[in-house]
């Protein structure tokens, strides 16, 4: 068994801790706090986040929810809809960005989940499928995605499509003047 490369990959991409930056910077142009809820990443959006001096004045917390007891626990993600829809779907997704929203200080979330492999995966969600959710004032968005390539490769995807979200959100905050 190979030891898998872990959140170094994270901190050492150039392209997400520029990303990273620019969400954080367009969280303080907007004075929102952020919050991170995942599962499938692992922490990867959080350490991101946090590897840029200076987060803390922006960035609330990150929720690691990998199993579903602890998307209930921590986020209040219903039982009863992971039990009827999968953790990995797109009801659970808008449930933990809404989740991530009331049990912190922070005005926009991110949420993921995902099945990053290499099983775990059926017909109907394959591996590669991560589902992503965006909750805040005026926000209430979810996407889906299908990452080619191993558990390495899905998880680093998701953790860059989560901070474009973010991005994409802050970004439209700062357009509409909110």
């Amino acid at each position: 068994m190979s030891i898998p490369r872990v959140v170094g990959i994270v901190l050492n991409d150039p392209a997400l801790l520029l990303l990273a930056e620019r969400v954080l910077s367009l969280a303080r142009a907007n004075r929102l706090r952020l919050a991170t809820a995942e599962s499938c990443t692992g922490g990867m959006i959080a350490a991101a986040l946090t590897a840029i001096a200076g987060a803390s004045d922006v960035f609330d917390r990150g929720f690691v929810t990998y199993s579903n007891a602890a998307k209930t626990e921590m986020l209040g993600v219903p039982a009863e809809l992971i039990a009827h829809k999968g953790a990995v779907s797109e009801e659970v997704a808008r449930a933990m960005a809404e989740g991530a929203i009331r049990h912190s200080h922070a005005m926009l979330a991110v949420s993921v989940t995902g099945i990053a492999g290499p099983g775990g995966g059926s017909f109907e969600k394959p591996v590669g499928l991560v589902w992503f959710g965006l909750a805040g004032k005026d926000v209430l968005h979810t996407e889906r995605h299908l990452f080619p390539g191993d558990r390495t490769a899905i998880r680093e995807a998701a953790a860059g499509v989560a901070l474009q979200l973010l991005e994409k959100a802050l970004g439209k905050e700062s357009v509409s003047g909110s």
